[in-house]
Parts: structure tokens; sequence; C-alpha cells
């Protein structure tokens, strides 16, 4: 895109003297500015259209002073009326093969999140409109129970949270989440979540049950413990202290906790890796894991935006950093290596990853769940049986 290119190009020019002067710029790497007292309290600062639109606005100033002053952007929720809810992939570098979401779009708004790019299938930017045009699936229990009663169902690890955030702020509202677990807890169906919030803690009353018997594990994302950098980079999810008091009120109650380091960014939050283990080790956590930067599609102008905004003495470093580990690119799809990347700072962040799980007893890989308990459902209009 040339606009990306006229960001870096404006970026590579900057000196630490410009620093200051550079975040107060907005500068338009998307296509479409959007006016910052809109967006107060979001990551995104553009609203870039998607991919797949035959057209893009943006706001010109003609001298004339006739802008508008436009409302800040609100979180509107859309009840989204879905046909199913498991969705299946095939990837071989990823460990489950079946996920729900509950919502799409994420009111958390983590500027690096991979998932923003999904929001273009709707018809919406990436950008502003990821963090606050969310969808809602309320039918989503009922359709999961659907699904694990057709014949041949065989089941394996549900994996939540993979796409966007299951305990978003919205959650506390719609509660779809807990519904989810109410019918897997019903039918002793395993589940594995991925959260940045600490509303999880709401349903350890469930989740410690199923953990009991083998069927539930939680992993606490920890992406920094700098309020500040949390503030700016994610700034509707929990904070970084409430994540780690997350991981001991479950580990106290049994369910199997795990700390994803994720994502890793060089030169912004990768000096905090031994020290997020060392705290989520402290809390009760006993499997950590991590994944390196990653930015598809509209994800990178996004990213860089933000970047430019909040760091831009740190915007070469950071993106040369990363082009080192993605093949001279700002982002590398291939299988096994999107979740790493490849080069010599790709491998010391791994090391520094194993060496110090081994030194807290952190494990890789943690224990299976089980999949032996699994009772299904009763088709409607099936006969029971009397014994």
């Amino acid at each position: 895109m040339k606009a990306i290119a006229e960001a870096d190009q404006f970026a590579g020019s900057l000196g630490a003297a410009d620093g200051a002067a550079a975040a107060n710029q907005h500068i338009d790497a998307s296509g479409m500015r959007v006016d910052r007292r809109r967006v107060r309290g979001r990551a995104s600062a553009i609203n870039p259209a998607g991919r797949f639109e035959a057209l893009a606005t943006v706001e010109v100033d003609d001298g004339w002073q006739s802008l508008e002053d436009l409302p800040p952007f609100k979180t509107e929720v859309q009840v989204e009326r879905a046909r199913t809810v498991i969705t299946r992939n095939q990837s071989p570098d990823i460990s489950f093969d079946r996920s729900i979401n509950p919502y799409r779009g994420c009111e958390h708004g983590c500027v690096y999140c991979f998932a923003r790019p999904t929001h273009a299938y709707a018809g919406l930017s990436a950008g502003v409109d990821f963090e606050s045009r969310l969808f809602v699936k309320p039918d989503a229990a009922r359709l999961l129970e659907k699904e694990i009663t057709r014949a041949g169902y065989e089941p394996r690890t549900i994996a939540i949270g993979t796409n966007t955030d299951p305990y978003q702020p919205i959650e506390r509202e719609w509660m779809v989440m807990r519904s989810i677990l109410e019918v897997l807890e019903r039918h002793n169906h395993p589940v594995g979540i991925v959260t940045k919030s600490a509303l999880v803690v709401r349903d350890a009353d469930i989740l410690a049950r199923m953990a009991e018997k083998g069927l539930a594990k939680v992993a606490l994302s920890v992406t920094t413990t700098d309020r500040m950098l949390a503030r700016t980079m994610e700034p509707r999810a929990s904070t970084p202290t409430r994540r780690l008091e997350a991981i001991k009120a479950l580990s106290a109650v049994g369910v199997p906790c795990s700390v994803m380091v994720a994502p890793i960014i060089p030169g912004l939050n990768d000096h905090e890796i031994e020290k997020i283990l060392d705290a989520a080790a402290a809390m009760g956590a006993t499997q950590a894991g991590y994944v390196l930067l990653r930015l598809p599609l509209e994800v990178a102008p996004v990213f860089k935006e933000w970047l430019l905004r909040h760091y831009p003495e740190r915007y070469r470093h950071v993106m040369s950093l990363i082009r080192s580990m993605r093949g001279g690119k700002d982002y590398d799809s291939e299988w096994s290596k999107r979740m790493s990347g490849t080069g010599p700072y790709a491998w010391q962040i791994a090391r520094r990853m194993e060496m110090a799980c081994k030194r807290l007893g952190l494990s890789a890989r943690g224990k299976p769940l089980r999949t032996d308990l699994f009772v299904r459902p009763k088709p409607a209009g099936e006969q029971l049986e009397l014994l």
C-alpha cells in the first residue's frame, strides 16, 4: 500500500528530537483519518475500509472549516443469527481442530489483534469498527447442543477465545459464554479457554467442577506488566495485575491455568518475558506459551499507526526487528513460522522462554483433557430410556 510506504518513509526520517512532535501528528497510514477526540479510550485511531470494499472514504479539510464535529465512537452490539456455532480448522500448527466464538469484534481493542481482518467479511473496518461495532450470538448455547447431538459427532477439546475474547465487557450483559459452559458441563465436553479478562473468574464454579473431571483449562494472556503500555495497547482489557490475580483465583479452586506471553513485540515488551513468567508462576500457573507479533492484512496499518502515535522514536527499531524475523516482510503466514518467526532474534526469544520455563517448572504442554466422559445429548423427540 502506498500509504503504508509513505508512513514508513516518514518514520524513517524521524530523529529522537522529533519524537514529541511526531506523537502529535496524525499519520494517515490507511486512507481514513479519525479525529482523536472521537476515539478516546480506543487503541486504533484509524478506520480503513475493508479489503473487500470497492470504495473508501477520506476526510479532507478544504480550508473552509466546514467539517462537522462528529460524535465519539460508541460500542454498538448487533445480534447475529448464526446457523452453526462450532468452527473447524485444519491448520497444522494449531493444537485444536474446533473452536467457538460467542462474539465477533472485540471491545478490548488490542491494537495488535490478528483477528481484526475478519471484520472485513461484514463490510466493516479492521480499525475502530472492530473495537466498537460488535456482533453477539445469543443462540450459541442452543446451537452448540444441537451440533453435539448429531450422529457421528466425536468430542474433542473446543477452544474458546481464539479469535475474539469470550469475556470482553459485553459478556457481563449477554452472558453467552456462561450459557455455553453450562451446556459443555452438562454433557462432560472438554473446553480450553484463552482470555485477557478477569471476568473469567465469574465462572469459576463451573470451571472448577469441570476441571475436577479433567474437562477444563484456562490460559490468561499477559502481554506486559506495564500498566501504561497495557492501557494504550489493549485499552479495555483487564489490567495486567487483575489477569495475574485471575490465575491465582482459578488455580486456588483447581482449574489448570497457563500464561500466554502473547504477543511478544520485539523492542517493546520482549524485555518482560522473564518478569511475566515469574509473576504468573508465583500466582499458580503451571504452563506457559508465547506467540510472536503477527501483522496479517489490515493489522499492519493499524499497528503501525499506533506505534507512530505512541512510540515514534521506537518505530524504526521495532519494525526492523519484526522484519528480521519475517523474512524481510511485515508478516510471513507460512505454517510453522507464523507463530514464532525465524532468524537469530526469534531463536533468542524461543531460548529465553525455554530457559525461564525450565527454571520455574512451567510445562510447554499441559495434560490432555478427557473426552471419554462425553454424554451425547438426546435428540429432540427421541424416547427417553426407562432405566
